[in-house]
């Protein structure tokens, strides 16, 4: 049974921030709120957790998982980024955007993509998601709760408490979520390429 956590959007509790960051940590598999859409996450090197993911949601071994960041600093250790696309990244984030970018050596070989050797990046713009991955002191490896044969993603932590109860370990509720994915903006070969037209603008990339 997963353990239901609410919070305040703006001002989220820092005790209840601070127990499921610890949850996170011991191996934990989370629904949590985001800038774009509700999210399942679990820690950097949690194997059973990406497992778990992927028999959530039906993903082969080819899906792009997210390292969701509070910051560049700490969104610089895990991808390859000059100086360009560092400058037209930061004019984008924080916000709804997953952006594709070769991975370093501190990224499991597991979370990259097999032949790519990518992995996804975003910083997103959300308080309770910033105080999460903040308290976390790690990235949270994500992917967006969009489950199989249905067209968008669960919007409320309520229903998704209800309809996942039996597969996760926590659900972090914050109110209503959106309904559209992250834009995704593959920059391993250099110039953008857009993957995936979701919440984010994505005209900045065209």
């Amino acid at each position: 049974m997963a353990k239901y956590f609410d919070v305040h959007p703006d001002d989220p509790q820092r005790r209840t921030i601070g127990t499921l960051a610890e949850m996170i940590r011991n191996g934990a598999l989370v629904a949590y709120p985001t800038d774009s859409c509700y999210a399942l996450g679990c820690r950097l090197g949690n194997r059973e957790g990406l497992e778990r993911i992927r028999a959530i949601r039906r993903l082969d071994d080819r899906h792009h998982f997210t390292l969701v960041c509070p910051d560049f600093a700490q969104l610089g250790q895990f991808v390859q980024i000059d100086n360009d696309v560092f400058r037209t990244l930061k004019a984008a984030t924080p916000g709804r955007y997953t952006f594709i970018l070769p991975a370093t050596k501190e990224v499991p070989r597991q979370l990259q993509h097999p032949k790519k050797k990518t992995v996804g990046v975003r910083i997103p713009d959300h308080t309770v998601t910033q105080a999460l991955v903040a308290e976390l002191g790690e990235p949270l490896v994500s992917s967006t709760l969009l489950l199989p044969d249905e067209e968008e993603p669960l919007t409320q932590g309520w229903e998704i408490k209800d309809r996942l109860d039996h597969v996760l370990d926590a659900v972090l509720d914050s109110g209503e979520c959106g309904t559209s994915p992250t834009t995704v903006v593959d920059f391993s070969g250099g110039a953008p390429e857009i993957v995936r037209r979701g919440a984010g603008d994505p005209s900045r990339f065209e």
